[in-house]
């Protein structure tokens, strides 16, 4: 029996199709960095599906929010 899935940064990028390792994440943040008025999800550094999923699970308030909130801060360092 498979147990309740984990809600954490390496997860949310291994479901984006993303290399989910710290090292990579660290560096998909570094060099993806947000103007302070650039939403997340309009951002041009998502595929269609990748944005699909991100909007999807933010507008449906899932168990993603929170992650999905914290890398919006983290590519948002002048917000």
């Amino acid at each position: 029996m498979l147990g309740e899935p984990e809600y954490n940064m390496n997860e949310l990028f291994a479901q984006l199709g993303l290399d989910s390792s710290d090292e990579a994440i660290d560096s998909f943040i570094d060099n993806n960095k947000l103007a302070k008025e650039e939403k997340l999800i309009e951002a041009n550094i998502w595929t269609d599906s990748q944005r699909a999923f991100l909007q999807e699970e933010w507008e449906r308030d899932a168990e993603w929010v929170e992650v999905i909130d914290d890398l919006n801060v983290r590519l948002h360092p002048e917000a």
